[in-house]
């Protein structure tokens, strides 16, 4: 009897030793599999802060921003860049005629160009988001604190289409900035752009939020612009756009300008959209992006009454790829998209952005309207193409 119960226990033991084995290897050779759902990496998010009310402040005197730029400023870095540029030689070069005189004075040449931007540290890592405008291209990246240090970085990813990039450097003890609720940004509120213009230095400017989800601006594929007032000028680029309480909405991005100057409309990233691709671009290099496969326009108040609509709400079907996602779906041109899944469409910003947010192989129903009659389709999501840069005079 005794020996049957030692040979229980001694399997039982086995058991365990086995299974904790087991879960150490997958450990080892699967960490991915523990803790889905975690961001790829971790950042300080702040938790939803009491509305800001400028009457709620006045009471003491006169209103000071200076522990928000104090909190959030240590995190907003300086960014030089360099590159080799290598000019075409001129048409004469291999003309033997010419050669003779000239020697290599007509071949091609080669200079260095420097231009600078800002980015903002958002994790202890050394990670840091940006414009991907600020960096294209770039053979060197040098990056400055307002501490006084200094690192080489080095390029995660790059998102051109939603004009993002991250940057690594190896340093220890990094200021990280807040994340703030961008989604809960309203149109009068207080924010504040630090970054480096012209390369005086870190420089804070105040405005407000004149408009939120600007995106038919026509600078970045992907849009949703927060727009402000606060003074952005050439060198802001991927610095940081805070609220009061020194926690990052948005990312610098752009101006409108007929000069090339400030006047008064500056655009930013949201925040909460910026993480989301910085955490693609940690993880794949590259952001993936829902795809169908298909070119639509808006419907101007002519097609509206061409195609005898009610409404200009929709868009119309201007193209499809053969083959594609929307063909195997039995889109056709012509036809106006009227919502995709549960997401009413009213512009073509819209659609590309919805698809975009879907997963590739996800399940995708269409609803459209085909000369009057309703019909719903199903398809099935593809992954868009990864997209070239594109580079914007207006970007700063």
């Amino acid at each position: 009897m005794r020996m049957q119960k030692n040979k229980t226990l001694a399997f039982f033991f086995k058991s365990v030793i086995f299974g904790l084995a087991a879960a150490f290897i997958v450990l080892i050779l699967r960490p991915d599999l523990l803790g889905q759902g975690r961001p790829v990496v971790e950042f300080n998010e702040a938790k939803t802060p009491p509305r800001y009310s400028l009457s709620n402040n006045l009471t003491g005197g006169a209103v000071s921003y200076a522990d928000a730029v104090d909190l959030a400023a240590p995190a907003v870095v300086n960014i030089y860049t360099t590159k080799l540029i290598t000019e075409r030689a001129s048409p004469l070069f291999n003309d033997p005629f010419f050669r003779h005189f000239f020697g290599d004075q007509l071949g091609p040449r080669q200079r260095l160009e420097s231009s600078l931007g800002s980015g903002v540290v958002v994790s202890e890592n050394g990670y840091i988001l940006t414009n991907n405008h600020v960096v294209e291209g770039a053979d060197e990246i040098q990056v400055a604190l307002r501490d006084g240090r200094n690192a080489e970085a080095k390029i995660v990813g790059t998102d051109p289409e939603s004009d993002l990039a991250v940057l690594k450097v190896e340093l220890d003890k990094l200021p990280v900035v807040t994340i703030g609720q961008s989604d809960e940004v309203r149109v009068g509120d207080v924010v504040l752009a630090i970054g480096n213009p012209f390369g005086v230095g870190q420089t804070v400017t105040i405005g407000i939020v004149s408009a939120m989800g600007r995106n038919t601006v026509g600078i970045n594929t992907y849009e949703n612009f927060i727009q402000t007032d606060a003074a952005i000028n050439p060198g802001n680029s991927g610095g940081a756009l805070i609220n009061p309480f020194g926690h990052l909405v948005g990312i610098n991005t752009a101006i409108f300008s007929k000069s090339g100057g400030y006047q008064g409309i500056g655009f930013a990233i949201p925040g909460k959209f910026a993480i989301e691709v910085m955490q693609e671009l940690i993880q794949h290099g590259r952001v993936i992006r829902g795809w169908l496969g298909i070119e639509v326009q808006d419907i101007t108040p002519e097609l509206a009454e061409s195609f005898r609509l009610k409404s200009a709400k929709g868009v119309i079907v201007a193209g499809i790829l053969r083959n594609g996602p929307a063909a195997k779906a039995g889109l056709r041109p012509g036809d106006i998209i009227i919502k995709l899944n549960d997401t009413e469409i009213e512009h073509t910003r819209q659609v590309m952005n919805s698809i975009a947010k879907i997963k590739p192989d996800d399940d995708i129903k269409i609803e459209i309207m085909r000369q009057g009659e309703a019909i719903t389709l199903e398809g099935t999501v593809g992954q868009r193409p990864e997209q070239r840069s594109r580079r914007r005079q207006q970007r700063q």
